[in-house]
C-alpha cells in the first residue's frame, strides 16, 4: 500500500506549479475550466446505458432488378364466360377421301300375283264361279281357269276389276270372297242394243282366300256374252303384301 502511493506522488509532482498543457513542442494549452492544480485522475466508471435509437434515415436508392421467380400454383377454375359472336362462316373445304365400300346386303324379293282372263262363250248357268277360259296373263297360276276362282298364296292388298259384255238378257253379276257377295253389278239389256257393265274392288286377302264372279238371283239375268269380237274379262293383282 505504501508503495502505490509512493508511485501516484511520483505522477503528480511535475504538475505542481503549472498553469498550462502542452498540446505539442512550443505551444501550451490552459487547463480545462474547474480543474484543480494537483488533481489526480480516477479509477474509469463503468460504460453508461444505451442511448435511445435514432430517427429513421432516409431511403437508400432502388437497387437492382432481382431474378426471375420461380411460376405460383395453378389457381382454381374461373367461371365461364359468355359466349361469343359467331364468326364469318369459313371457306369450304375439300372432299373428303370416299369411304369404304360397304358390305352387300340383302337381296330384295318381289312378290308377285296376278291374273287376267276373258270369257270365251256365254254364260247361261247362274249362281255358281264363272269360268274365264281364256287367259291373257296367269303366270303364277293363282288363278284357276277348272273352277274360275283365283287363289290367294301371298297376304296383302288386291284389287280386282272386271269388264261385262251384256247382251240379249240383263245383267246381274257379283263378286265373291270366301263364299260373300262383296260387289254387286246390274245392267238392264236395251233391245237390239249391246251394252257394257263393270265394277271394281279392293280386298284385303289371306293365304287360302279365294275370289270369283257370278251371276246371282233366281231369274234370267245371265246376258254375258263374249263372241270374237266382243269381250267380258275379270282381272286381279297384289298391290302389296303384308309385312307382318
Amino acid at each position: 500500500m505504501l508503495l502505490l502511493r509512493a508511485v501516484l506522488l511520483l505522477l503528480v509532482l511535475p504538475a505542481h506549479g503549472q498553469d498550462s498543457v502542452a498540446e505539442g513542442p512550443g505551444v501550451l494549452l490552459p487547463l480545462p475550466k474547474g480543474a484543480c492544480p494537483g488533481w489526480m485522475a480516477g479509477i474509469p466508471g463503468h460504460p453508461g446505458h444505451n442511448g435511445t435509437p435514432g430517427r429513421d434515415g432516409r431511403d437508400g436508392t432502388p437497387g437492382e432488378k432481382g431474378e426471375k421467380g420461380d411460376p405460383g400454383l395453378v389457381g382454381p377454375k374461373g367461371d365461364t364466360g359468355e359466349t361469343g359472336v359467331t364468326g364469318v362462316e369459313g371457306p369450304r373445304g375439300f372432299p373428303g377421301t370416299p369411304g369404304r365400300k360397304g358390305e352387300p346386303g340383302e337381296s330384295a324379293y318381289v312378290h308377285r300375283s296376278a291374273f287376267s282372263v276373258g270369257l270365251e262363250s256365254r254364260i247361261t248357268v247362274p249362281n255358281v264361279p264363272i269360268r274365264f277360259t281364256k287367259i291373257f296373263y296367269n303366270l303364277q297360276n293363282h288363278y284357276d281357269g277348272t273352277t274360275g276362282k283365283f287363289h290367294c298364296n301371298i297376304p296383302g292388298l288386291y284389287y280386282f276389276s272386271y269388264h261385262i259384255t251384256v247382251y240379249l238378257k240383263d245383267v246381274k253379276v257379283s263378286l265373291y270372297k270366301k263364299d260373300k257377295a262383296m260387289l254387286f253389278t246390274y245392267d238392264q239389256y236395251q233391245e237390239k242394243n249391246v251394252d257394257q257393265a263393270s265394277g271394281s274392288v279392293l280386298l284385303h286377302l289371306e293365304v287360302g282366300d279365294q275370289v270369283w264372279l257370278q251371276v246371282y238371283g233366281d231369274g234370267d239375268s245371265y246376258g254375258i256374252y263374249a263372241d270374237n269380237v266382243n269381250d267380258s274379262t275379270f282381272t286381279g293383282f297384289l298391290l302389296y303384301h303384308d309385312t307382318n
